[in-house]
């Protein structure tokens, strides 16, 4: 409807044409998939679009660009999966114009199914010029919400408690809890190891779809293994953007949550939603059978070994796995201490002491501040250039879009981003945080700090999506280092350890009781060999960074290696991917997927 005062669509009006325009080339599109018809297809897609499908169509993980690849794929996989019903999700935001990447488009969330599933997605229209404007999709992304016959348990699907509840003379809740968690005569169908947020997820997710799942953590207590990290450590992003699966934090919670409250709330998390874990557990490896299509793992308790037979191990042990210890010359001459990062625990311990500090990411910066604050005298070495941000605004930029709208949406948005979008979006985002960090960035240059801004200038997300690390979010440490207070070293200038400390190529020994290595984690490759060997390895291959379906390599997908899955990353990305994990395993086991990656 026109304005007449203004000349102008009103609110109502402009909402009705998005929808319609959306409602409009969704129905085109299944039309087009439901014959199929290649040349209709391609007269919906821009030349430069790109279809990122997590498990709808393919049952993979994957993105291809080019209308021309996303109308084959779209051909090769739309028999099997016939999808249908295509149409804009009422519980959504409705369709409106935004720009993601530099772009304007029209974003539709909408929702459909297929031949064994309910999914979600998300399609961006923008104009064709070469076409008088029609609109084509720019992004499209597919997703399976839930398999049909097998929907979570949540709601008024809930479990009623029966059971229990009505038969006085048996056992009651917490005697079943008790018995379910103690594996005395059966094997789980699932074991994860590691219980810090990735594991928690994925069993949080499979619980739902009534997978019997146990966890194993070698800490001696749920959150261990955030609660014994150095005493001044919080999370790095915000509150809004860290929930875990099903249990929201509660609102009154600070914005950057210390460590020991979220390691509180992994202890509260497991007993709420019932997850079977065992504490003090180290996994000490496994092979595989595949007569029985069963692990045979080892898992090293108080108590001794205790051999158990799943069909699935989930490693959830982090990006992180084995501490990288580097051979630097001359360190074993050192007399002092010699510590990993993982390892460093309170500055309190070295109060008025010497401390190198060996590394420049977010461990090597925290550690740095952390001991200065307890009166050490401190030394930080820079073994190669650094991503530097502040943590406010600059490093929450890329997190923006979570301060509006809901979680659900937020999290969908995240993964409709395909690769070469994603990275166009934070090279603009890296733009920005250096003219906010200006001041910054301008007094660590003068001290001699080298620089970086990540691959092509995509920043601090990517160096960790990639390499795990490179980059620190500065709450204090930078402003140290340039007011002196903190001194700076290249590593380059140093000749070799000697017993009071490092001596430099100069001749000037820089003295130290404590030498922390903050040099960062071996990749998950090293943990499968150790734990599996390497006819295991080799087959699984490299883990994280991208691989050439533009999507992180083994991670949250089938690998090549039956009942073998890995689960890493933030907090943000192991409730999102958790999901689609789960729906794997699900699948596995009531026959719909192949164990293996084909």
């Amino acid at each position: 409807m026109l304005d007449k005062t203004k000349g102008v669509l009103t609110n109502d009006a402009a909402a009705t044409e998005l929808a319609a325009a959306a409602a409009d080339w969704l129905g085109r599109f299944e039309s087009a998939v439901a014959r199929p018809d290649p040349d209709c297809l391609k007269t919906l897609f821009h030349s430069d679009s790109h279809w990122r499908d997590v498990l709808a169509l393919t049952w993979d993980i994957g993105t291809v660009s080019g209308a021309d690849a996303v109308v084959r794929e779209l051909n090769a996989h739309a028999g099997r999966a016939a999808p249908n019903n295509f149409r804009i999700d009422p519980a959504r935001a409705a369709p409106r114009k935004v720009t993601r990447a530099g772009t304007p488009s029209l974003e539709t969330m909408f929702k459909f199914e297929t031949a064994q599933g309910r999914g979600n997605g998300i399609v961006r229209l923008i104009p064709d010029a070469a076409v008088g404007g029609a609109l084509k999709a720019w992004t499209l992304l597919t997703t399976l919400e839930e398999l049909k016959g097998f929907e979570e348990r949540l709601g008024t699907a809930r479990p009623r408690g029966e059971a229990w509840s009505r038969d006085f003379r048996g056992p009651n809740w917490l005697d079943l809890r008790k018995s379910a968690a103690e594996y005395a005569d059966r094997d789980p169908v699932v074991l994860v190891v590691g219980g810090g947020q990735a594991g928690l997820s994925i069993a949080a997710r499979l619980k739902q779809l009534d997978v019997d799942t146990l966890i194993v953590d070698r800490e001696a207590r749920i959150g261990d293994n955030w609660r014994t990290r150095y005493h001044a450590l919080t999370l790095h992003n915000q509150v809004q953007v860290n929930h875990l699966p099903y249990m929201p934090f509660p609102p009154n919670w600070p914005t950057y949550i210390p460590k020991d409250k979220l390691a509180n709330w992994f202890e509260a998390y497991v007993d709420a939603m019932e997850l079977n874990y065992w504490t003090s557990t180290e996994f000490a490896g496994g092979s595989y059978d595949e007569a029985t299509q069963r692990w045979e793992v080892a898992l090293r308790r108080p108590g001794g070994i205790r051999t158990l037979h799943p069909k699935h191990v989930v490693l959830a042990t982090g990006v992180s796995g084995i501490p990288n210890l580097p051979e630097l010359p001359g360190l074993k001459d050192f007399a002092g201490t010699v510590l990993h990062s993982s390892r460093y625990d309170d500055g309190e311990n070295w109060k008025g002491k010497r401390v190198i500090v060996i590394g420049t990411g977010n461990s090597g910066h925290d550690i740095a501040q952390d001991v200065y604050s307890s009166g050490a005298a401190v030394t930080l070495m820079q073994r190669s250039p650094t991503l530097i941000t502040n943590i406010e605004p600059s490093a929450q930029l890329a997190y923006e879009a979570y301060n509006h709208g809901t979680l659900d949406d937020n999290d969908l948005i995240a993964t409709s981003m395909p690769l070469q979008v994603a990275k166009k979006s934070h090279q603009a985002i890296t733009e920005r945080s250096k003219e906010l960090d200006k001041p910054l960035l301008d007094g660590l240059r003068q001290k001699g700090f080298k620089l970086d801004y990540g691959e092509n200038g995509t920043g601090w997300q990517f160096k960790y999506l990639t390499r795990g690390g490179g980059y620190y979010f500065n709450v204090g440490c930078s402003d140290l280092v340039i007011s002196g207070a903190i001194a700076l070293q290249q590593f380059a200038d140093v000749e070799r350890f000697v017993a009071e400390g490092a001596k430099l190529r100069s001749g000037e020994i820089i003295p130290a009781d404590l030498i922390v290595l903050a040099t960062g984690y071996k990749g998950q490759q090293h943990l499968v060999q150790k734990l599996f060997g390497d006819e295991i390895a080799g087959r699984v291959g490299p883990i994280w960074d991208f691989g050439d379906n533009q999507e992180l390599r083994n991670m949250y997908t089938r690998t090549a290696q039956p009942g073998l899955w890995f689960i890493a990353g933030s907090l943000a990305q192991c409730r999102i991917n958790s999901k689609y994990l789960a729906l794997q395993i699900k699948a596995v086991e009531v026959g719909l997927l192949a164990p293996t990656r084909r």
